[in-house]
């Protein structure tokens, strides 16, 4: 029988054993709270949900859940804020959210309890956690590392509660491993928007000194799209709306910069950019418009890798131009295991920044306006603790 501090909840784990799975804790004789009163777990915490799509986010308090026999329990420092984020609260997809949910999948912090069944990990730890809460690892899109397909995947701020709260489970084969000493509001935007816009990257099958267009390349995906794909030996035109923008496409590594906003024609812009059209293009952006306009400005045997995902949008090819070009269109879904550990040793590397903006939790809906209106340079950062 485990020694735990004398909460209600910590109570009904030990009243309730035989039903509710045990946490690991710390393991020493002495009493835990004693030992490491700083890492005591709470019975309540404050957090963000909301009860009905579209419906009031209420900052409040929560009741601290209690890991299953294969999760852990993270201790959430720090989460990212994507626009998946937004359309989890919207409830504008075809896959339905639970309800109520407590959003958010870009979550960094620190191990602080664990399921009895739980290997490799220790508390103390730092982890992340990421779209891919868990899958069932048995079927056959599991089998050849492609879990995020699984049919029972569990999605962190969609299907399971997610990171915009201060303490959150994760499956511990799924949870990102994290580098001891590693900032972890900078790491947040990695977990997701990082390990996604790699995945895409490698999807296109490009070699060094190819040209990726990356449409909404300021963005929180296409900020670090550019910075992936520099480090990945690629050459970059950025686009987007706005000086602003362009600046920050630069900064980051961008050749060229392509502005919606000044441009009439963007496709002839970024073929004149790329001596006859981008070899592989990462369309971030939440436009309908770019996504087709891609199609037409990507050269001959190229390859266009859809990523954002705007409710109700369709692609269009024109079919003779798509064969006669031998054009490739195919998606990106997030990454797997090996796909989240190289993103995130770009990043511990030095290769790979975040432009990140932090406020508190409780500003979430501010960040949700700003995202509906495309006025986020970077990426949002939220801080749990305020």
């Amino acid at each position: 029988m485990l020694k735990l501090t004398a909460t209600r909840t910590t109570m009904s784990i030990l009243k309730n054993s035989t039903k509710t799975p045990q946490l690991r804790l710390l393991a020493s004789a002495a009493p835990f709270s004693k030992r490491f009163t700083s890492t005591t777990v709470p019975e309540t915490q404050k957090g963000m949900i909301f009860y009905e799509n579209g419906g009031k986010l209420q900052y409040k308090d929560l009741p601290v859940p209690i890991p299953k026999p294969n999760e852990l329990l993270i201790n959430v420092k720090y989460s990212g804020v994507c626009h998946t984020d937004l359309h989890a609260w919207k409830g504008d997809w075809p896959l339905p959210t639970k309800l109520p949910l407590v959003g958010g999948h870009e979550g960094a912090g620190v191990v602080v309890a664990m399921g009895n069944n739980v290997k490799n990990w220790k508390i103390g730890d730092l982890a992340g956690i990421k779209w891919l809460n868990g899958s069932c690892m048995s079927c056959e899109y599991c089998e050849k590392s492609n879990e995020s397909n699984c049919p029972s995947a569990d999605l962190s701020g969609y299907t399971h509660d997610g990171s915009f709260q201060q303490y959150a489970t994760a499956d511990a084969v799924q949870a990102a491993r994290i580098p001891q000493g590693t900032n972890l509001a900078e790491i947040a935007p990695i977990l997701c928007a990082g390990v996604t816009v790699y995945k895409a990257l490698k999807s296109a099958n490009l070699k060094a000194g190819d040209w990726v267009a990356i449409p909404g390349a300021a963005g929180g995906l296409g900020s670090l799209a550019v910075q992936y794909a520099k480090a990945m030996g690629y050459r970059v035109v950025g686009i987007d709306g706005g000086a602003e923008k362009g600046n920050l496409v630069k900064k980051l590594g961008g050749e060229t910069y392509v502005d919606f906003t000044k441009e009439r024609d963007i496709i002839s812009a970024v073929q004149e950019a790329t001596n006859g059209g981008a070899h592989g293009v990462i369309n971030v952006s939440v436009s309908e418009a770019a996504m087709t306009a891609s199609t037409h400005y990507v050269r001959p045997t190229g390859t266009v890798v859809l990523v954002g995902l705007p409710a109700g949008a369709v692609i269009k090819s024109e079919v003779f131009s798509h064969v006669v070009k031998s054009i490739n269109i195919k998606g990106s879904y997030v990454g797997n295991r090996a796909d989240t550990r190289e993103a995130i040793e770009f990043f511990t590397r030095g290769l790979v920044k975040s432009p990140i903006h932090v406020v508190g939790l409780s500003e979430l809906a501010k960040v949700y306006d700003l995202m509906e209106h495309s006025k986020i340079l970077g990426r949002y950062v939220v801080d749990t603790s305020k």
